[in-house]
């Protein structure tokens, strides 16, 4: 397969459209987690649709003092992991092409979620994501478009976008893809030093460590639901190897002092310890959420919930999230 460059939208509203179109939103510095967008793309389009994958770098969603200017530009290889994941096109639009005239006068509003997390750290960066997905969703007219779970937050937002404003579009979200030692793949990840690698692992080894929390709890839940509140109860749990003191699991899981709190202190003291390592780890937030809103969930709440961390590493600012389901056996992920 030969990948087209495409840079205006009357090329790519003139090629003949045969089946569904697929498309993958980027900013370019392609990893091997974009190309697992493109290859799935390539599944959902089927061999008579069509994969178009952007490379836009969108000024709106960065805001002062970040890393606009040294974002990585690397177009020529960018076509070729494009064209070896499965693409057929790729639309790399200049900036004058995607805002004629201008930055927009007229914007999509995050409203309350976009303000929330990542929203609070990065004023404004919501609304500028929004604007260009709904400019590029404009310009490609795609009948479905995915995006990485990772950007957990940015997907929700779409997702409620598409919904709120009658978009006809399907967005799919993919899984995070991950390095062997678990650090999710980045365009940014360049950016960091061996040392500051090392460190930057904390964000993931908090996560796993809040999902091994969830995933105890939810064993717990699942024993206690199986073995009956009687007498009956201890003489089972005994009956299997379990000390006496283990016999009352069953009043420790209805009580469940705290599932959600319980998860994230996991988390937190993989983090508090990242904060002494050379170079530490400087901790944005760490929060156990609602995928609907991004509020923090109760303990009481059952359900999907999103684990969500952000922090910086020397200069590098990154993100990463797990998400878990409460109530319900071996729903972590």
């Amino acid at each position: 397969m030969t990948t087209t460059l495409l840079r205006t939208a009357d090329e790519l509203h003139a090629r003949v459209r045969r089946g569904r179109r697929a498309v993958v939103m980027t900013m370019g510095a392609l990893h091997e987690g974009h190309a697992t967008l493109i290859r799935a793309a390539r599944e959902v389009a089927g061999p008579e649709g069509e994969v178009v994958v952007t490379v836009f770098v969108n000024p709106l969603q960065f805001g002062e003092g970040e890393d606009l200017d040294r974002y990585p530009r690397t177009l020529d290889a960018d076509i070729k992991i494009a064209e070896q994941a499965g693409a057929d096109a790729v639309f790399a639009p200049s900036v004058d092409e995607v805002y004629p005239g201008g930055a927009p006068q007229v914007r999509v509003s995050a409203g309350p979620m976009g303000e929330r997390l990542e929203g609070s750290s990065r004023p404004g960066h919501f609304d500028g994501m929004l604007t260009v997905v709904a400019k590029l969703l404009h310009l490609t007219r795609p009948d479905v478009a995915l995006f990485g779970q990772k950007d957990a937050q940015q997907l929700a937002l779409i997702r409620r976008m598409v919904r709120d404003l009658n978009f006809g579009v399907e967005i799919v979200g993919v899984p995070t893809v991950r390095e062997e030692d678990g650090l999710a793949l980045s365009s940014r990840n360049r950016y960091l030093s061996p040392q500051e690698r090392r460190t930057a692992l904390a964000l993931s080894q908090a996560l796993f460590a809040g999902r091994d929390r969830h995933a105890a709890q939810e064993a717990l839940r699942a024993r206690a639901r199986e073995v009956p509140a009687t007498h009956a109860r201890a003489e089972a749990l005994s009956a299997i190897g379990e000390s006496r003191a283990a016999a009352d699991t069953h009043a420790v899981a209805k009580a469940l002092p705290g599932a959600p709190s319980a998860v994230r202190a996991a988390a937190r003291q993989v983090l508090d310890e990242a904060l002494r390592l050379d170079p530490p780890i400087a901790l944005d937030y760490l929060a156990l959420v609602d995928p609907s809103d991004f509020t923090e969930i109760a303990d009481d709440f059952t359900g999907e919930a999103v684990l969500a961390v952000a922090a910086r590493v020397g200069t590098t600012r990154l993100i990463d999230n797990l998400p878990l389901t409460f109530g319900t056996l071996g729903a972590a992920s």
